[in-house]
């Protein structure tokens, strides 16, 4: 079973070789990944690395955790499962309440002629 570790604070140049190549000498990572923005694509400061044994990540952890990589101080903690989070509704119909029809009222609030 692999063991996935967090690694939090790092440094806006660290990638995931640099990542990767920090965390090789304990044993097999499986993947090594910095979390980006999706908008503009620089670190969000954290990421994950997935050792193939037990072992050999909580061997990392202990080793890693408060260590400097790239200038900056490190945290480094076995990763938690993700929650389950219910998705954002803001309810309404997004339309502001408009309801269509022209600006002078709509069909159906049309001015009587007489």
């Amino acid at each position: 079973m692999a063991y996935k570790l967090f690694i939090g604070s790092l440094a806006w140049a660290t990638d995931d070789a640099s990542l990767e190549a920090a965390f090789a000498p304990f044993g097999t990572v499986v993947s090594a990944t910095v979390v980006k923005d999706r908008d503009s694509g620089r670190s969000k400061g954290f990421g994950f690395v997935e050792f193939a044994d037990d072992a050999e990540g909580k061997a990392a952890e202990a080793a890693m955790n408060g260590k400097d990589l790239d200038g900056r101080e490190i945290v480094v903690n076995e990763a938690r499962p993700r929650e389950d989070k219910p998705r954002r509704d803001f309810g309404g119909n997004g339309g502001g309440g408009y309801r269509g029809g022209d600006d002078r009222g709509g069909s159906s609030f049309r001015k009587k002629s007489w």
